[in-house]
């Protein structure tokens, strides 16, 4: 079970919530495990920023930050996303803010899926996977 949560932000109207709360669930199916519960916290930066300093010692902005309740094969855990920092990197980027949204939500869904991204190997396979699910999502929404 997938819910999407929004922490002093509206979501963008462009977010299908029924359909991004499927695609998550065809993600983790599609790499071997099984969502158990899954919630995605839309929130902006100076919230995600108390988390990062409060759990992980950081005192820095970040997009995402998942937190892995998983017990393989089941899939559960909470993606907290900053819309701010999204939106930020999208322009300093020069990406779509649409297509850098829903990266985050992939890579927070791929960290739960047991992808890291801290070596530079590991971080290059954590792109590919985020741009095949995009490419997949991306698709399917054009065709709908």
């Amino acid at each position: 079970m997938t819910t999407i949560v929004n922490l002093g932000v509206q979501i963008p109207g462009f977010v299908s919530k029924k359909e991004l709360k499927r695609f998550v669930k065809e993600l983790v199916a599609h790499e071997g495990k099984q969502l158990k519960e899954l919630s995605l916290v839309f929130t902006d930066d100076e919230y995600l920023l108390e988390v990062n300093k409060q759990y992980l010692n950081h005192d820095y902005f970040t997009d995402v930050i998942t937190f892995d309740y998983s017990d393989f094969p089941n899939v559960s855990g909470d993606v907290m996303i900053s819309l701010d920092r999204v939106k930020d990197n999208a322009q300093s980027m020069n990406l779509d803010f649409k297509t850098e949204l829903y990266r985050v939500v992939f890579h927070g869904a791929l960290h739960l899926c047991g992808y890291k991204d801290k070596k530079k190997e590991d971080a290059a396979l954590m792109r590919s996977k985020e741009d095949f699910y995009i490419q997949m999502f991306v698709s399917r929404e054009t065709n709908a």
